[in-house]
């Protein structure tokens, strides 16, 4: 398949031969304008539009403008983002960063924060299209290096997206040298009980020249691995799990899916940690070729699993819900009372947000049980890693 004759203009990044257009769209967005209002000083709003209307290029657009915001959100939200296994890095090579899902749009874009400090090139972004709730936000995303993700479509339609979406990645590392950052499944797992789907490893290998595990080795699969200290949309989770509960059919809302959103950039996540690991092409080489390809995704799932497991930075906060969940004091060493104690205060404050009606003691209950299964499965799932099936 040759990706550089393919049309990808209508997922990938805006070329900057259109930003100055696509940017002057933009700013007069009665959308956008809000969004600008809510996260910074009005009077500064002018002096940003002018300063997004000198602008001409992506790289100027993420130094001068996303970097800054960035930096801005990472103080007022964060306790500090570190980044570690640069020594897995190569500068002379483009990657597939395939991460866990956290923040909807924080993992990526934290990320990419993590690698500006470093003097790395940022990647390019998958996203879906279901997040992409106005144009105007569709916009944004693609004039700051995203490329879109089809979704919600019909079987044919689904399989003609996955292979120009594949071909994209592909054309991007090899034809443009450019990274790319990509969720190891569609959604964030609820119970941070992280898992890669074989339908992303599939769709990754559809593109490329020769075998199954060749067009991956491709594109230089590296996994990293994200650790929130506290999640901010860990008791809407709760109050999903619960309203699940009581309806098999509940559905979240666009209303429901926005405030997630905006819970997760604006609310406090305590320090953020991105772990490098080496790309997978050695363990791809080691193992060979699979004779039918849903063994070799599902081997290949196993294997970036296991490398996000194994690096997963551990907070006192999920040591405290590991030891509360099994009632055990297994972990007590890596806590104090205080810290334990706080925990469970942070616990019952974040569930006494939850705006539902009628809550029975039993449903109380459960909600707590599903927090403490967030935060104590990363732990769970790193000592399972480590210590191969032993928790």
């Amino acid at each position: 398949m040759n990706t550089q004759q393919l049309d990808f203009s209508d997922i990938a990044p805006y070329d900057d031969s259109l930003f100055h257009e696509k940017m002057a769209q933009l700013v007069k967005e009665p959308g956008f304008l809000h969004a600008v209002n809510y996260t910074m000083p009005k009077e500064g709003v002018p002096e940003l539009i002018n300063e997004l209307l000198k602008i001409d290029n992506k790289y100027d657009f993420q130094t001068k403008v996303m970097f800054p915001f960035l930096e801005m959100l990472a103080k007022t939200t964060t306790s500090g983002i570190s980044l570690g296994g640069l020594k897995y890095h190569n500068p002379g090579v483009c990657y597939t960063y395939i991460t866990n899902h956290r923040d909807i749009v924080l993992d990526a874009s934290f990320l990419n924060l993590a690698f500006l400090r470093k003097g790395i090139p940022t990647s390019e972004v998958a996203i879906g299209n279901n997040l992409l709730i106005f144009d105007w936000i569709t916009d944004l995303v693609r004039l700051n290096k995203s490329f879109i993700v089809k979704r919600n479509t019909g079987l044919r339609e689904g399989l003609e997206a996955a292979k120009k979406l594949s071909a994209y990645i592909h054309h991007a590392i090899l034809d443009k040298r450019e990274s790319v950052w990509i969720a190891q499944r569609e959604g964030r797992a609820k119970d941070s009980s992280d898992r890669t789907q074989e339908s992303l490893i599939k769709m990754l290998a559809i593109a490329g020249e020769g075998s199954f595990i060749e067009k991956l080795k491709e594109i230089n699969l590296m996994p990293v691995s994200i650790s929130y200290e506290y999640d901010p949309n860990d008791y809407l989770k709760a109050k999903e799990f619960m309203l699940r509960r009581r309806d098999p059919n509940f559905k979240k809302s666009q209303r429901d899916d926005l405030f997630s959103m905006e819970t997760g950039l604006l609310q406090f996540k305590g320090k953020v940690h991105f772990q490098l690991t080496p790309r997978i092409n050695t363990k791809l080489d080691q193992i060979g070729d699979f004779k039918d390809n849903n063994t070799a995704a599902k081997y290949v799932g196993m294997l970036i699993d296991q490398a996000i497991h194994r690096s997963y930075e551990i907070f006192p906060i999920n040591y405290v819900a590991y030891d509360m969940l099994h009632e055990t004091t297994r972990f007590a060493s890596h806590y104090t009372e205080e810290q334990k104690q706080s925990t469970i205060e942070y616990f019952n404050r974040q569930l006494s947000k939850v705006d539902v009606e009628d809550i029975t003691e039993e449903e109380k209950g459960y909600m707590m049980e599903m927090m403490l299964f967030m935060y104590a499965n990363p732990l769970k799932n790193k000592l399972k890693a480590i210590l191969g099936g032993i928790e």
